[in-house]
């Protein structure tokens, strides 16, 4: 991971200044960009994940895992979590595990068991970065369905220029979900944050070259991220706001 980083550190710190060079060239005003991660960032779904992995597990005849294990995978592409949670297992028992999981998450949506509640006042956030000029957009180890389910839900499919999901990507920490969402805002590299509460996510942040912006409420602790190479971490909404503000 280090070598990817780094990696990643440089040729995105190439691409930005070309790609600031021809916009001051043209004139133009650098488009503003937020990447929110969604689970553990945009909505608390840890209750329907565990709920989840517990019932694949059991079903493949497997000891479900620790709250806490699950708890780190969030945000992984689902076979790279079953990987790290069931690490003795093989490429095809990841594979089935993936689809047991699957299989228990539209269950539990079918019975109308899945909450995926909005963290007080992203909503709002949202809405009022998106009227602001803001380029919103999602990078997730969800899957397509799963992330579109999930902000339809709640009503905020329309403020998003990009949803990047586990379905089209390596999962993170590679910056290929970053990349394609600044490609479909035109976006500034530079101006752009990568918003998320796991390592995962500031890892991905830093191998796109872009900021990194770590948050309080998720599923990882603040000393990680910023070890992973947060610029900063907020601590509530609005001081998340305020970062988002001081990029400028």
């Amino acid at each position: 991971m280090p070598r990817l980083v780094a990696r990643g550190r440089l040729r995105a710190s190439l691409l930005a200044g070309r790609q600031g060079a021809r916009r001051a060239d043209r004139g133009e005003q650098a488009v503003k960009l937020a990447i929110f991660d969604c689970d553990g960032t945009l909505v608390d779904s840890q209750a329907d994940i565990c709920a989840a992995m517990d019932a694949a597990f059991t079903a493949a005849g497997l000891i479900p895992t620790e709250r806490h294990a699950t708890r780190r995978v969030v945000g992984l592409s689902l076979h790279e979590a079953m990987r790290q949670l069931h690490p003795e297992g093989e490429h095809h028992d990841h594979a089935s595990l993936t689809e047991l999981y699957k299989d228990a998450f539209r269950a539990r949506r079918a019975a109308g068991a899945v909450g995926e509640p909005l963290y007080d006042g992203i909503a709002s956030l949202i809405v009022e970065l998106a009227g602001q000029g803001w380029q919103l957009a999602v990078a997730t180890g969800k899957s397509d369905k799963g992330l579109a389910h999930c902000l339809a839900t709640h009503g905020l499919t329309g403020h998003f220029v990009s949803l990047q999901t586990a379905d089209r990507h390596p999962s993170k920490p590679d910056p290929s979900m970053i990349e394609q969402c600044i490609a479909d805002a035109g976006a500034d590299r530079l101006r752009t944050a990568m918003i998320g509460d796991t390592v995962y996510d500031i890892h991905m942040a830093v191998n796109a070259g872009v900021k990194g912006i770590g948050v309080d409420w998720g599923y990882h602790e603040t000393d990680e991220l910023i070890e992973a190479g947060a610029q900063a971490v907020a601590t509530s909404v609005d001081h998340l706001r305020d970062l988002l503000g001081e990029i400028q």
